[in-house]
């Protein structure tokens, strides 16, 4: 009997690079940094170094063939980073990880039975601007709070949480992801700004010339 041809193994020197999205956790007590998926893992918190668990409570190691479990993270950043604009992303991070243990590769990226967050993107604000701190979410798992970006401006009455403080409990750099909004440049407004001068200008003309008519003199 021919034996089952199997794939394969990779044995990579350098660990392979994911991306992810993810929620940002605090602790209730607030001295302990975590994250969350946003699908089927979205109900556990992991920290910076942390190892998969089956999601449905079966005992095999992740990432099992037959199965959904391990950690998922995207080949390519770009893709990664687009999923933070539909609706249920809106309010996750962009991780950057280590993908280590066994994995298996997808067409798109990887699933694997170890991860290693290594650089953490806030994405923009719900106001389309860049983020500058952490506020309450709104969400989060027992335990822990879950936590979003938002610029100084919608963050006013409410306790926030610096990048650099997150970074610190975490372990991990933090920073905004660029603004998927680009402001025009003085440049791009006065073109602008001289087409609608001109087009109400053109209105005022007409609307004198119609006055003058019904009070029968000539417009100036």
């Amino acid at each position: 009997m021919i034996g089952r041809r199997r794939l394969p193994e990779e044995r990579p020197g350098v660990a392979p690079v994911g991306y992810k999205v993810a929620g940002l956790l605090l602790s209730v007590d607030g001295d302990r940094a975590a994250f969350a998926g946003v699908s089927i893992g979205r109900s556990r918190a992991y920290g910076v170094d942390a190892e998969a668990h089956c999601a449905y409570g079966r005992r095999h190691a992740p990432p099992a063939p037959r199965c959904d479990c391990g950690f998922y993270s995207l080949a390519d950043r770009a893709e990664a980073r687009a999923l933070m604009c539909a609706t249920e992303y809106r309010h996750a991070a962009l991780l950057r990880v280590d993908v280590l243990g066994r994995y298996i590769r997808y067409e798109r990226g990887f699933r694997s039975g170890r991860q290693r967050v290594t650089s953490v993107w806030v994405g923009a604000c719900r106001c389309g601007n860049p983020a500058e701190l952490l506020v309450d979410a709104g969400t989060g798992v027992v335990g822990r709070r879950g936590l979003v970006g938002s610029c100084t401006g919608c963050a006013v009455g409410r306790v926030g949480l610096s990048f650099g403080s997150y970074a610190r409990l975490a372990g991990v750099p933090v920073a905004a992801d660029a603004s998927p909004y680009v402001p025009r440049g003085e440049d791009d407004l006065v073109p602008q700004l001289v087409a609608e001068v001109t087009l109400l200008q053109a209105r005022l003309d007409r609307c004198q010339e119609q006055l003058g008519r019904l009070l029968g003199a000539d417009p100036e």
